[in-house]
């Protein structure tokens, strides 16, 4: 890559996992008819340097008409009819600990800006964003990497016709751009590295070492929580930045795509080349989506006071901070779980409720088993949505299943069918009232219906006996006791 001098930076928005950055709203999507709509116009004026930026000069020739769909989850600041209120003190503190992680120098003042918006996605014109951190860096197998800035930001709205996932433009025709604007607000982490990338195969490693650090701390998971820009240059060619640069299967073809376009593009031009802005396409290659957007972008917000990052809410970020999945994965290899049993805790964040309940039982892979499969199974079982069941099955309730457990009160065989009964709405105390069968009894019982209906299948008798014992033995407990008469 010598030769070709490449040169690049990676540009990651996450979102956070709590409510929005600028009021108490909740940060969800809505998939349901608006409230109502409001329309909005771009109308670019001069900014500091006395110029019209030459990204919004752009915009306002297509002559657009921003359509805004509001809902009964937005309330009048994303209308930008109300200021701000005042900072989301949670996520202030999430993205301090992901300055932490990566290494960064923390600003203990910051300013809030305002940066012109110019795609219609904000309907006041501008983002709110501050810088948190800089001078960071992360270790690559070729390097090390700079952390220029870290930045917490409020997300845009998006396309109304788009999936989460998808930010193409919405619209009933080419002069109409409709958004919603659920979107607009959630708290956003902006993390941008210096242009210390020299190869495909480094970028891709950079990207999924941050992502690793941000996926430690509380940020949203899935499909479009994540946006991943990468900024370009090669010899003789200016930056390009490309958007929608996160799907790891074509991180590497889509820079192999883009340098071979850049360098059939140097050869072919006489004249000067203009850096501009490209968005990826599923096979790799990229279109124009804009010219660059200027320096005149940024100045202050007049609503909000200086944000003073105290040595006390530091210490506290510095005392709490998240182990990374790599180390999660060693210390949880420490008990004994099996490779899948540890992808599961990792993946659905549950290695804080094993520590806790651990701490009262120590059969470690059935707790693992209780807080992952179990759970997810009687979800789709009973058709419970996954978190008003994990609200049902919490900490507390799970702790008491193992206090009787320890007691010997009943069988590790029992839980999962004690975790159902709670499931199906049966009281902590309804249920441990009730009297389990033991093993003689059960027989005894076996034997009587055998005896009172000869010839049934072992499923009929499986039917009947799980009628009769409902919740006070296991299904599994049922079938092993009844097969050894049927075998007689």
């Amino acid at each position: 890559m010598e030769d070709i001098q490449l040169k690049a930076g990676l540009e990651i928005h996450q979102q956070l996992d709590t409510h929005k950055l600028f009021c108490s709203c909740p940060s969800v999507l809505r998939n349901d008819e608006p409230k109502f709509t409001i329309q909005r116009k771009l109308n670019p004026v001069v900014g500091e340097t006395g110029e019209i930026d030459v990204a919004a000069a752009y915009e306002k020739s297509k002559d657009m008409t921003f359509v805004y769909e509001v809902f009964d989850t937005n309330c009048l600041v994303e209308l930008d009819e109300e200021p701000p209120h005042a900072i989301n003190p949670e996520a202030l503190e999430i993205s301090l600990q992901i300055a932490e992680l990566l290494n960064c120098k923390i600003f203990p003042v910051t300013q809030v800006m305002r940066k012109t918006v110019i795609d219609g996605s904000n309907t006041s014109g501008f983002q709110r964003t501050m810088l948190i951190a800089h001078d960071g860096f992360i270790e690559t197998s070729e390097g090390k990497v700079g952390i220029e800035t870290i930045a917490l930001e409020e997300d845009a709205a998006r396309p109304s016709n788009s999936k989460p996932e998808d930010d193409s433009d919405a619209g009933d025709n080419v002069n109409i751009k409709k958004f919603k604007l659920d979107r607009l607000g959630i708290p956003l982490v902006e993390i941008t590295t210096k242009p210390d990338l020299k190869s495909p195969e480094q970028i891709k490693e950079a990207a999924l070492k941050i992502g690793e650090i941000l996926r430690a701390c509380k940020v949203k998971r899935g499909i479009g929580t994540i946006r991943q820009d990468v900024n370009i240059s090669t010899k003789n060619h200016p930056r390009v930045e490309i958007k929608g640069f996160q799907e790891q299967k074509i991180m590497i073809k889509t820079i192999e795509i883009e340098i071979k376009r850049q360098q059939e593009e140097v050869e072919k031009s006489k004249g000067k080349i203009q850096g501009h802005v490209r968005k990826t396409n599923p096979d790799g290659k990229t279109i124009f989506l804009r010219p660059m957007p200027g320096s005149a972008r940024m100045y202050p917000e007049t609503d909000i006071p200086l944000i003073k990052i105290s040595r006390e809410l530091l210490n506290k970020v510095k005392n709490n901070l998240p182990k990374l999945a790599s180390e999660n994965k060693s210390f949880l290899k420490e008990f004994g779980l099996n490779e899948q049993l540890i992808k599961n805790i990792l993946e659905q964040n549950k290695i804080e409720e094993l520590k806790i309940l651990s701490q009262n039982y120590e059969n470690y892979n059935l707790i693992g088993k209780m807080l992952t499969i179990f759970i997810k199974e009687i979800s789709i079982k009973n058709k419970i949505p996954l978190k008003e069941l994990e609200e049902k099955l919490n900490t507390d309730v799970l702790n008491e299943i193992l206090n009787n457990l320890k007691q010997e009160k009943i069988s590790e065989n029992d839980v999962k069918q004690i975790m159902i009964e709670i499931a199906d709405g049966i009281s902590l105390k309804k249920v441990f009232e009730k009297e389990l069968v033991n093993e003689e009894a059960l027989e005894k019982e076996i034997k009587q219906l055998l005896k009172e209906k000869p010839n049934l299948s072992q499923g009929a008798y499986m039917g009947l006996l799980m009628q009769k014992f409902k919740g006070r033995t296991s299904g599994k407990e049922i079938s092993s006791a009844l097969r050894k008469f049927l075998k007689n």
